[in-house]
């Protein structure tokens, strides 16, 4: 297994849309340990390929406090949602970074698991919210552009001043 290299916000590969996996082999079995290896060590609670520099319609997401529960979804398709609810979130691609962005409180989500087994999964709360997220992901879409232009300058200003500092 290795630790995969995660993309940071404002980073234009970020803004890949994702293609769907067209079979599940191997080599996307590889891919999804090294990602949940990448997840853990983070350490965060989920994580897309489009974060990673792969632009393929895989997550990962564990949300469990044992880190012991790893929920793999190619192709994730929510099928259904509803509710509606506000929850502070971060990522692990916008790191030190946090707020609240409204999502569907409740999704039903329909996915191939890591043999390539569809399945489908009613999620609430922070899972409903974590599937949402990395969702966007590999729609090409970041949490912190939910937010207005304003605080959003703001969050590139932090990021880049702190981008600087590192080098």
């Amino acid at each position: 297994m290795a630790i995969l290299k995660i993309l940071e916000y404002p980073d234009e590969r970020l803004h890949t849309i994702a293609k769907a996996v067209p079979a599940v082999t191997d080599n996307t079995r590889t891919l999804i340990r090294d990602m949940a290896e990448t997840m853990y060590t983070a350490p965060g609670i989920g994580l897309a390929a489009t974060q990673v520099d792969v632009h393929q319609r895989i997550i990962v997401i564990d949300t469990s406090e044992t880190h012991d529960q790893l929920l793999t979804f190619i192709n994730p398709e929510i099928i259904a949602n509803s509710g509606e609810s506000e929850r502070e979130e971060g990522c692990l691609s916008v790191p030190g970074i946090y707020g609240k962005v409204r999502r569907a409180e409740a999704v039903t989500v329909k996915a191939l698991d890591s043999e390539g087994k569809e399945f489908v999964l009613d999620a609430s709360g922070l899972l409903a919210v974590c599937i949402q997220h990395e969702m966007d992901h590999l729609m090409g879409k970041v949490f912190v552009e939910y937010w207005s232009d304003l605080k959003r300058s703001r969050v590139l200003t932090k990021l880049k001043k702190r981008q600087r500092n590192r080098m």
